[in-house]
């Protein structure tokens, strides 16, 4: 064992001359411990709002969608979307066609965006969660029913049950002729049902959900599609978009969820990383209470000190042993920090400790434990605190030397 080591270890665990060393030196490892568990609790309960947010994301949002490079409609009448829809890894499969609408309910009126889609695919991947009221059911026969985002039903005022809650949908004809004398026929119109109101989601509050075959006979577009979604059947997500992407080639973007909104996903885990830097600069403030236990401890170990210069050690060795109880100190903090902010996270992950208000989303805050994230707490603690140890270890000794110089004068 090296000397420094070893005396760092006896000053640190042995029992010190004066009572207040102790205590400061306590409040070195508390300081370090608060700090590394905070940091810890707080990622975590961060990195479970991250998953709920995106998972709630997940529900209206497909796995995968291709869209065309250039323009905004493609024709899917080839050979590789057949053998995208008769692929085993893909669970669904399903044609898009958007636009911006008019909507129009009971002298209301409300632009939003029209999604047709193939009705067979919605009951795929779709579950009665994505629903506030009403059913899935796009297609009886040979009528058809519309799905409406929460910001479409609450503007328009149409009924969550029951009533008279047929829409009317207007567009322009993009096919229009310009010797038309009626304004009024370059206006595309088509009833619909209204069978479903979606629950409010960001992003998606504005759609009208309507069969594919409706919304082609709305915007006058029977050849061409918008999109086409897929729902892949593992979790290996990124080797089927890289298997898509390699199908189809550089006319088609294949887009994953992140791809089809980055805004979101940079918003929520950039909230994180600025939190977590905002702890991390209190945390900066805790551990620098180092300092001023090594400072005492030097002072107590005067004796120690010129004992060891007769002896003939240096001042690196002497400023080695501090140095190594500073780091001590860092360690063992940050260590069972860790460990008591990884069992609060267990407790709420399994009892529910942190509550949230009536109404919420979620009774107990959700909390997701990422042990990566404990490597680069302890690895910012430790690199904190090492260099905290090495700055007050140098110059504590070098005002030493410069007291012991006076002295001796």
């Amino acid at each position: 064992m090296r000397l420094p080591i070893f005396f760092a270890k006896r000053y640190l665990f042995s029992k010190k001359s004066v009572n207040a060393i102790n205590i400061i030196s306590g409040i070195s490892v508390v300081g370090v411990l608060v700090s590394t568990a905070a940091l810890v609790i707080v990622l975590s309960f961060y990195n479970g709002l991250e998953k709920f947010i995106l998972s709630e994301y997940s529900v209206f949002s497909p796995e995968l969608r291709i869209e065309p490079a250039k323009g905004k409609v493609f024709s899917s009448n080839s050979e590789k979307f057949e053998q995208l829809r008769h692929n085993k890894k893909i669970t669904s499969y399903s044609e898009v066609l958007e636009d911006k609408v008019l909507v129009e309910y009971n002298h209301q009126q409300f632009i939003g965006k029209i999604k047709g889609i193939e009705p067979s695919s919605l009951h795929t991947h779709a579950s009665q969660e994505m629903i506030l009221a009403g059913s899935l059911n796009l297609q009886s026969d040979s009528n058809y029913y519309a799905i409406l985002g929460a910001l479409v039903q609450a503007n328009l005022k149409v009924p969550l049950r029951g009533g008279d809650d047929q829409i009317m949908l207007h567009i322009p004809d993009k096919n229009a002729s310009v010797s038309n004398i009626n304004p009024l026929e370059d206006i595309r119109s088509r009833p619909i049902t209204s069978n479903a109101v979606l629950r409010f989601q960001p992003g998606f509050d504005d759609l009208i959900i309507v069969p594919i075959d409706f919304a082609k006979d709305l915007l006058n577009e029977h050849q061409g599609v918008s999109a086409i979604e897929l729902y892949g059947n593992n979790d290996n997500s990124k080797a089927l978009q890289k298997e898509v992407q390699g199908l189809l080639g550089k006319d088609f973007n294949v887009k994953n969820r992140e791809q089809q909104n980055p805004t979101l996903y940079k918003t929520v885990r950039s909230e994180k990383w600025i939190v977590f830097f905002i702890v991390t600069i209190i945390g900066i403030i805790a551990i620098f209470n180092i300092i001023g236990s090594l400072t005492m401890l030097v002072i107590d170990k005067k004796q120690d000190v010129i004992v060891l210069k007769s002896l003939g050690a240096n001042d690196h060795l002497i400023q080695n042993i501090f140095f190594y109880q500073g780091v001590m100190i860092a360690f063992i903090g940050s260590f069972v920090g860790a460990v008591i902010g990884l069992l609060f996270c267990l407790l709420q992950e399994r009892f529910g400790l942190v509550t949230t208000n009536e109404g919420s989303l979620f009774d107990a805050y959700p909390v997701d434990i990422r042990y990566a994230d404990f490597a680069i707490i302890i690895a910012t603690v430790m690199i904190v605190s090492t260099l905290v140890s090495y700055l007050a270890s140098r110059l504590n000794i070098k005002g030493f030397n410069r007291r012991s110089l006076l002295d001796s004068n």
